[in-house]
């Protein structure tokens, strides 16, 4: 699988990495054998960048993961602190950091994590020098190797890639949600940050598996955060109004039988699209199973997309999502 390289680190990943909140049961019960098939699945397949939070599932997805290091080498892990503890900025300290990341360090097995990224803080903590001067700390003693912050706004990924040291930013982007292609991704490279996509799918919506009947579990976050209940609803079908995801899905699932690459499913378009953004470093789809994953590093091998798939994704948003999604993140 093709690999991209974070330029302020040096530090490559495959292209299609896994995202792991699925691996912690946030999105209903996951067995941990299951977990570690779908681990596995995705390594074997070329995938060397996991990315997982010390909030999944309590710090149990961290927890597989950390079994799972055990016997393989080579693996690119990041994680994510900040969202055990209410989000405002007097909860962003050296100490919290302290006591977070030694947690995580225990439940992944290791003495340096390969990379901490802030998960999702207020933007007041994002533009502060001392979350930054407090991460540099950490990473001068060898806690960390690297950090970055995952960000809800365009406007937080920007004055995240403004600081020098961070070494990536997180955020979502998918053929739903358009607006960090003008905006980070340009930014971004020039800065040399990586950028980690995340949502790619939208939540599963452009799998195109789902209708307006479909139901899903009540303790999954598509149920429990519908309409933000739980934390910002943009990561929950990237915020968009679930009836009219469902009918944008099915225009993509018809754009790609007419213009996508051969035998590809509308997921695996999906990720590819993402992929191959110029900027992107990694895309973390992720998988509950491993069919799902061996689908998902498929996509990272797919040819170009045609011209008119590319503008038939723009159409859709333009016609579906701009007006609602746009100026909001």
């Amino acid at each position: 699988m093709e690999s991209h390289t974070f330029g302020r680190i040096g530090r490559s990943a495959s292209v299609i990495g896994l995202g792991t909140w699925q691996l912690g049961a946030d999105w209903g019960e996951v067995s941990e054998s299951d977990a570690l098939a779908v681990l596995e699945a995705a390594v074997g397949d070329g995938v060397t960048f996991l990315d997982t939070a010390d909030v999944y599932g309590d710090g149990r997805s961290e927890q597989v993961i950390g079994r799972f290091l055990r016997s393989h080498d080579g693996i690119f892990v990041a994680t994510k602190m900040g969202r055990r503890v209410d989000q405002v900025p007097a909860n962003y300290t050296l100490a919290a950091f302290r006591e977070w990341l030694d947690r995580s360090r225990t439940n992944l097995g290791v003495d340096t994590i390969d990379l901490v990224q802030l998960h999702c803080p207020p933007s007041e903590t994002i533009e502060s020098a001392a979350t930054y001067d407090a991460l540099d700390t950490l990473v001068s003693e060898g806690v960390i190797a690297a950090y970055g912050v995952s960000v809800e706004t365009c406007d937080q990924a920007l004055a995240a890639i403004a600081r020098p040291h961070v070494a990536s930013v997180q955020i979502i982007l998918n053929a739903f949600r358009l607006k960090p292609l003008d905006l980070v991704l340009p930014a971004a490279a020039e800065a040399g940050v990586g950028i980690i996509a995340r949502v790619p799918l939208a939540s599963g919506l452009l799998s195109g598996r789902y209708s307006a009947s479909t139901t899903f579990a009540a303790d999954d976050h598509r149920t429990y955060n519908r309409h933000g209940e739980a934390f910002d609803v943009g990561e929950t079908f990237s915020g968009v109004d679930y009836a009219t995801g469902v009918e944008a899905a099915q225009e993509f699932a018809a754009l790609v039988a007419d213009h996508g690459p051969e035998d590809a499913t509308p997921a695996q378009v999906a990720l590819a699209w993402v992929a191959q953004q110029p900027g992107v470093t990694t895309v973390i789809p992720g998988a509950r199973n491993t069919s799902q994953a061996h689908a998902n590093s498929a996509a990272g091998s797919l040819p170009a997309l045609s011209d008119a798939l590319l503008s038939g994704v723009r159409q859709i948003y333009d016609a579906h999502f701009r007006e609602a999604v746009h100026s909001r993140w």
